[in-house]
């Protein structure tokens, strides 16, 4: 079963929307790494998910999309392609994960994550 695990705003001014979210709700936005800024929103005893911040690429220059963890992404991304999603970034390949971006057949962006090992 996919969970949703994080979301990520995308803004073509990634360092006001941080400084903006950090300010307004108190987040711990980290400095950029990779172009990204890493967002705790709040305590592990608490419900919630953290996320990140990073300038919007071309094809999804603003907004936020929710990054869904699968056990294996080749899978998911065949299975979500079958049904009729485009993918507009395939597999990628970091440390500890893979990462890929799609959007759904009405037009909905998301992530699909798959990490090296739990624990």
């Amino acid at each position: 079963m996919g969970r949703v695990v994080l979301f990520e705003l995308n803004s073509q001014h990634p360092e006001q929307a941080a400084a903006f979210y950090s300010k307004v709700f108190d987040w711990k936005v980290t400095a950029q790494d990779w172009g990204y800024h890493s967002i705790v929103t709040g305590a592990d005893n608490h419900v919630g998910i953290d996320g990140g911040i990073v300038e919007g690429p071309v094809d999804y220059p603003h907004g936020t999309r929710v990054t869904i963890e699968v056990e294996c992404i080749d899978t998911a991304i065949s299975r979500s392609v079958e049904q009729g999603a485009k993918v507009l970034r395939d597999k990628m390949e970091f440390d500890d994960f893979y990462l890929a971006y799609l959007v759904d057949p009405t037009g909905i962006s998301f992530g699909l994550i798959q990490y090296r090992s739990k624990g």
